[in-house]
């Protein structure tokens, strides 16, 4: 990566040339090797097992557990159908109280069950949950909290806890942003009565699409695993309500060839992130949101935050690195209260 300087003459957006010749869009997904993703794939056809608890589905959810500190995970063909029947299986109903500042499928999975989604304000330092405006926010019809680690950095995790524990409520965390990331030392993943993760193709860690749940939690380990199989336990019995949410054998050879190559894409995000941190440091009205140097982190996203003293809006900011090539977007925008299914 490389800074470029321009006066303001020279901005693509009044005429000059783009500094990037093709678009670069945010998410560029991490791959790894693609000799060993292929091998992999190959063992897949040469077995003729693609899906139903594959050798690589096992693998992968071992391996994800062992990095989490967890006991279980539980792997699944979406980070929005984990999370859905994350939900189910914890017996949220009624209300649960979630970020609006947050991707809209954190919502979805709630209403697309009948469950109200309260929406609350976050903390403009952290950007998640205020845990005091989640305690105003508790009614009688509260079952549960949804916490969301946006961008890889950990919501208020302590004072969530006491006030599950408080109310007695179910404590959920959307953990889609923060795949190897900690807080306190402790792996994101941990915390709650459990955690779902998202390896979308645009998430720090992918299997093309797939996301897991994970938890410490065996009896609702076990309730998981057969909700995301029809609720079949053995061959022929059923004995719980249940969907299709199986990942599939290709999807786990995708997550373990990123396992592989985990610490190179972290190194990778590092130095793009700490160049940016550098270039952007003098520069008036423009911050970068920063991550803790003394926890793990994956350096997945770069959050610029701009000040009311700059000349410019937002939107004018993207318009002028869109000029450029460079796709960058408003995030999360507009909030899900304002969307039109929660207006």
């Amino acid at each position: 990566m490389v800074a470029v300087h321009k006066t303001v003459d020279e901005l693509a957006i009044f005429g000059g040339a783009p500094v990037f010749d093709e678009k670069l869009h945010v998410g560029r997904p991490n791959v790894g090797d693609r000799d060993r993703l292929l091998q992999r794939i190959n063992d897949i056809l040469d077995r003729r097992w693609l899906t139903n608890d594959g050798v690589y589905i096992r693998e992968f959810e071992a391996r994800v557990a062992r990095l989490a500190g967890v006991r279980h995970c539980v792997a699944m063909c979406n980070g929005t159908v984990a999370l859905e029947i994350a939900i189910r299986a914890l017996g949220l109903a009624g209300e649960v109280i979630v970020p609006s500042f947050t991707f809209v499928a954190t919502a979805h999975a709630l209403q697309w069950q009948d469950i109200t989604p309260v929406f609350c304000d976050i903390d403009p330092e952290t950007h998640n949950l205020d845990p005091g405006l989640v305690e105003q926010a508790i009614t009688p019809r509260t079952t549960g909290i949804l916490g969301v680690h946006v961008w890889g950095r950990p919501c208020a995790v302590e004072p969530l806890e006491r006030i599950a524990r408080r109310y007695r409520l179910k404590l959920l965390f959307d953990a889609a942003h923060a795949f190897a990331c900690s807080h306190h030392g402790q792996m994101l993943g941990s915390f709650g009565n459990a955690e779902v993760y998202s390896f979308h193709a645009t998430k720090f860690l992918n299997t093309f699409e797939g996301g897991a749940v994970v938890t410490n939690d065996s009896n609702l380990a076990a309730r998981l695993r057969l909700m995301r199989n029809f609720g079949f336990a053995g061959y022929d019995q059923v004995i719980d309500l249940g969907t299709n949410g199986k990942m599939n054998e290709i999807a786990a050879a995708m997550g373990l060839t990123g396992l592989d190559s985990l610490d190179e894409f972290i190194a990778v995000n590092r130095r793009h992130w700490e160049q940016y941190w550098r270039e952007l440091a003098d520069l008036d009205g423009v911050t970068l949101a920063a991550y803790d140097p003394a926890e793990k982190n994956n350096y997945q996203y770069v959050i610029l935050e701009l000040e009311d003293t700059l000349a410019i809006s937002r939107d004018e900011l993207v318009s002028i690195l869109h000029a450029e090539n460079v796709m960058a977007r408003r995030y999360f925008y507009p909030g899900c209260h304002r969307m039109e299914p929660y207006r």
